[in-house]
């Protein structure tokens, strides 16, 4: 049997499958319509990790634009890299995140500080690697990818050694989904490309020694749905069985709801009555229940977890957020203003910093503050201000302008396989005066008294 080393790719059944937290989860998006896998087609593996839920609906806008552009010509896969690892902790990293942000979010930030530097990260990703190697070769086998794309940072070096260690055959790009504060792990020189969303995002990574070759600057990759709607804020509204002559403000945290909600939404509610709410708890489905029992009047709508946000956004006429990029420039697609409430983590305190500089919307530290927030945005000469640069702030078509880079990366050759070389750590001998000083050997000259008489010397 060929062994990986003269192979692009070992088979799946020689990687030893010990240590891995659950079967492997492929999610074929080209295959949720039903149609078949066809032998020779391109395939692209999207590398996320459920650490939020940004990485992932960035990675599917990414692939609803290719389906748009090629229908099922290529085939595109979204994997949690970290879950199929098995390394402790590493594995269940979609749990710590979820606790990381939330209750232990000081620590959070040391550890953002700590590894935000490009040899640090590098050594915690050997550590990482060399328990994860296997695994990791496990899933690149499962799909054989003509292009992997990672959308998380940490995830970058993992795939870069795993081609350069074991020899694969495929190309690699990263797709930044940060807009403003990147961590070092996102400066991976290994990659073929690397595509960042914002100005502000381009230059940080040319400080973190990003060769300019390299970097290609798109929108953000927000689903082609919410560019895609054209109906009105009337219509949607219809839509949705609102009341349409009052002004509308859509509260929302992200998928899983966090944040100090409720108490945003009672001083909302309490400050200006006559406003229509619609509030997203995500899949929180405590707080949506908290909600609707705290008997808020008709005007305040409670939403779970939802698919049709570009249809709430288009019937709303602010969006309260926390500084997350998707939802973040998801309104900001939509053409709608926002109000930031929070930063979870360090890599989203830049997304403020990115809508004040545009004045694009406005910053509420705290809850108490959101009601004068409110109504200095609701104030009819900002809004319209903030409406009409809104026009033109961020491109709308970012995840397509992704998918045709994606789609010429294909028809390119991956970088040529480089033979693995072992190298071994330098060693530096003490010279050998510094031998004899040390250990204080005798003299040569000593020893010449003790020497044997030759057999032909009479004695």
């Amino acid at each position: 049997m060929a062994s990986a080393r003269d192979a692009p790719y070992q088979r799946a059944d020689t990687c030893d499958p010990s240590g891995l937290s659950a079967p492997l989860a492929v999610t074929n998006m080209s295959h949720a319509h039903g149609e078949s896998s066809t032998a020779g087609t391109p395939r692209i593996l999207f590398a996320i990790s459920d650490t939020g839920g940004g990485h992932r609906s960035g990675a599917q806008a990414i692939a609803a634009a290719i389906e748009q552009r090629v229908d099922q010509a290529v085939e595109t896969y979204i994997i949690d890299i970290f879950t199929h690892t098995g390394v402790p902790v590493v594995r269940n990293a979609p749990v710590v995140y979820d606790k990381l942000s939330t209750r232990w979010l000081p620590l959070y930030d040391t550890l953002y500080r700590l590894t935000d530097g490009r040899r640090r990260i590098d050594a915690l990703t050997r550590v990482v690697y060399f328990a994860a190697h296997r695994n990791i070769l496990r899933v690149l086998e499962a799909v054989r990818p003509t292009l992997v794309v990672s959308v998380h940072p940490l995830l970058n070096r993992l795939i870069g050694n795993a081609r350069r260690t074991y020899r694969l055959s495929f190309r690699f790009i990263t797709v930044v989904t940060d807009l403003v504060s990147l961590h070092a792990s996102w400066a991976d020189p290994d990659a073929e490309l690397c595509i960042v969303p914002t100005h502000e995002a381009y230059e940080r990574m040319l400080r973190l020694g990003m060769p300019e070759s390299k970097l290609v600057r798109t929108g953000f990759p927000v689903h082609p749905k919410f560019a895609a709607y054209d109906q009105t804020r009337d219509a949607a509204q219809a839509n949705l069985g609102l009341a349409p002559d009052l002004f509308t403000v859509l509260v929302t945290s992200g998928g899983v709801g966090s944040g100090n909600m409720e108490q945003l939404v009672r001083n909302i509610h309490t400050a200006y009555p006559q406003l229509q709410l619609l509030v997203v708890t995500g899949r929180n489905t405590a707080l949506r229940e908290r909600l609707e029992q705290s008997g808020f009047s008709p005007n305040v709508h409670i939403f779970g977890f939802v698919t049709n946000m570009e249809e709430l956004m288009a019937a709303s006429d602010i969006v309260i957020s926390k500084a997350g990029p998707g939802t973040l420039m998801e309104a900001l697609v939509m053409r709608r203003p926002v109000i930031v409430t929070q930063a979870v983590g360090m890599q989203e305190r830049g997304n403020i910093d990115f809508v004040l500089n545009h004045e694009l919307g406005l910053f509420c530290p705290t809850i108490d503050r959101i009601v004068p927030v409110l109504a200095e945005l609701m104030e009819p000469s900002t809004y319209a201000a903030v409406t009409a640069r809104l026009i033109d702030a961020v491109p709308r078509d970012g995840a397509a302008q992704i998918a045709s880079i994606l789609l010429e990366q294909l028809h390119l050759a991956p970088p040529p396989r480089r033979r693995r070389r072992l190298r071994l750590p330098s060693v530096r001998l003490p010279r050998p005066r510094a031998i004899v000083r040390r250990w204080r050997l005798p003299r040569l000259r000593g020893l010449v008294r003790w020497r044997r008489p030759s057999s032909g010397r009479r004695v």
